[in-house]
């Protein structure tokens, strides 16, 4: 028996794991004793009836979304909502709750989703009744109250990112008794402003706004009379009550419903932005360009500007001027050293050819003198003596009895005088 005995540990944790697991989503209704406030925001008290009582605690995050608890006191009966949890440590069990509500109101859920299945019914939820939003909305009616969180942020987003929208608020309690009434009423402020304004100043879109809170901080929006005014509202209208988590009926009416006010504020400025973040891009395109532009022309005036021009003239001057100091001879006779070597060659060669004067003289003469000598020695000088010689067709010449005798008979011969030349034909 000892060996199959359970750890105490473990014993707990069994148990731990079964209350949590299956005391979940609980709600309770007891009255309130033994109330405390920790200084780190928790409120712990005991919830109890005629047979029994239950530890219970409500931590600082749920407290702060249930204001109601600031309200409670010792002796008050009222309705806990949470989960079992258990505290493993001292082996004791309590009710970690989630929401607070005061006994006798009612089971506000089930209102809500009575009215809720009631006005689908009517055709207040229909997809094809909502309003298309504008793109560029221009003037917003905005229904909160003024100096709320929920205004600020709204505000706060619209400044930043809008860069033409107005904000024209319709201050409005957002919770309690009279918040339905208020509620309406800023709403038909808003509808009868705009009928009645001229066509620059109408509004675009009315936005509902309101921070987060409990089902029962938000209840003025479930109004059933607030429903049918947005409903028949001709402005496109937006709702955004609470947290991501919250619904209300006016999220289900409203022609657009969005999370958080500053979530309604960057819907209805998405647009804005992305033209601006265009034409923000097409700005510094369009500079870019230009600053191109700019700089090429300032180039091209540059190059034909006078003082660019005065510039190049100069620069070619000092060109023509170094030109012109290398062209001087004074100074530079080491530099033209060869030249005057070559004109010493040429005054010699001169002088050479000088003496070759004399020397052609006597060449002259002694080729007068051998032209004298055959001169004596020509044939046609010696014909001048009375001589004369006879040649055959053939041009050869016959200088012999013997050559003459072997030529044939009508052989055509050419007799040489000085005075001229005569044929003759030999006979035989």
């Amino acid at each position: 028996m000892e060996n199959r005995a359970s750890s105490v540990s473990s014993l707990v944790s069994q148990i731990k794991q079964s209350l949590e697991g299956e005391f979940r989503g609980v709600s309770v209704v007891g009255e309130v004793s033994n109330l405390s406030y920790s200084g780190a925001g928790h409120y712990y008290f005991t919830l109890s009836d005629a047979q029994s009582s239950l530890s219970c605690c409500l931590f600082k995050m749920d407290a702060m979304r249930n204001p109601y608890m600031r309200e409670v006191k010792n002796g008050d009966k009222i309705i806990a909502s949470g989960s079992i949890g258990v505290y493993a440590k001292r082996g004791t069990f309590q009710l970690v709750a989630k929401r607070v509500t005061p006994f006798g109101t009612g089971d506000l859920k089930q209102q809500l989703e009575a009215l809720k299945k009631r006005l689908r019914a009517d055709g207040l939820f229909d997809m094809e009744a909502k309003k298309q939003l504008p793109r560029f909305p221009r003037r917003i009616g905005l229904i909160t109250a003024h100096g709320s969180a929920a205004y600020h942020d709204f505000l706060n987003v619209t400044r930043r990112r809008s860069a033409w929208m107005d904000i024209l608020l319709a201050p409005a309690f957002v919770q309690g008794d009279h918040a339905p009434e208020s509620l309406r009423r800023a709403l038909h402020n808003l509808i009868e402003y705009h009928l009645n304004a001229p066509e620059n100043k109408k509004l675009d879109v009315i936005v509902l706004c309101r921070g987060g809170g409990s089902l029962e901080d938000l209840w003025a929006f479930n109004d059933e009379g607030l429903a049918f005014d947005l409903f028949n509202c001709p402005i496109p209208t937006v709702s955004a009550i609470g947290h991501e988590v919250d619904y209300s009926i006016s999220d289900f009416v409203a022609d657009k419903r969005c999370e958080t006010p500053t979530a309604a504020a960057e819907v209805l400025t998405a647009a804005q932005v992305q033209l601006l973040t265009q034409m923000n891009s097409l700005r510094r395109s369009l500079k870019s360009k230009g600053d191109h532009l700019a700089l090429r022309e300032r180039r091209r005036l540059e190059r034909v500007s006078p003082t660019q021009t005065l510039r190049k003239i100069d620069s070619r001057l000092h060109q023509y001027s170094r030109r012109l100091e290398r062209c001087k001879i004074q100074g530079r006779l080491a530099e033209f050293t060869g030249l005057h070597d070559k004109t010493m060659r040429l005054e010699e060669c001169s002088r050479s050819l000088n003496q070759f004067k004399g020397r052609i003289g006597e060449l002259e003469k002694a080729v007068e003198n051998q032209y004298a000598l055959l001169k004596l020695l020509n044939p046609k000088n010696i014909l001048g003596r009375g001589y004369s010689y006879v040649k055959s067709e053939d041009g050869r010449l016959v200088g012999s009895a013997q050559g003459y005798d072997e030529l044939g008979g009508g052989t055509s011969l050419s007799i040489h005088f000085n005075d001229g030349e005569r044929k003759v034909l030999k006979e035989k």
